[in-house]
């Protein structure tokens, strides 16, 4: 194994984790309201609790599939394109700390985490 390998290994283990974690949040009835209160009403083209669900099967689809060899590749375009997805609702909730709280990251320390996550499943998928 080489060491880009072996590094590619690493990233995929540890956003696996980040990727099951956030997904697994989206079941959990606290933060599902919030995530729902941050969906932008003109995204809301189906009940926001359906939408956090369906976002939540997602990151849990994706996570697991970084770990499987024959789905790693496209779980990790799946979670780039997902993470270019979800922004929208990153931005409207930005600032807003009354009203979201933790969930309401400063845009552009947000935007930078997306790049950087971006970037990581992009590195997965090589």
């Amino acid at each position: 194994m080489t060491l880009f390998e072996i590094a590619q290994l690493i990233v995929r283990i540890l956003l696996a984790v980040v990727f099951v974690g956030m997904g697994a949040l989206h079941f959990v009835p606290g933060p599902s309201r919030g995530m729902a209160a941050m969906i932008p009403p003109a995204l809301r083209l189906a009940p926001p609790a359906v939408l956090v669900a369906v976002t939540g099967l997602c990151e849990l689809a994706g996570g697991i599939g970084l770990l499987i060899p024959a789905t790693r590749v496209a779980a990790a375009i799946c979670l780039a394109v997902f993470l270019v997805a979800v922004f929208p609702a990153n931005a409207y909730a930005a600032g807003k700390t009354d009203r979201f709280g933790a969930f309401a990251t400063p845009l552009v320390p947000r935007l930078v985490l997306q790049i950087v996550l971006i970037a990581l499943c992009v590195f997965c998928a090589l």
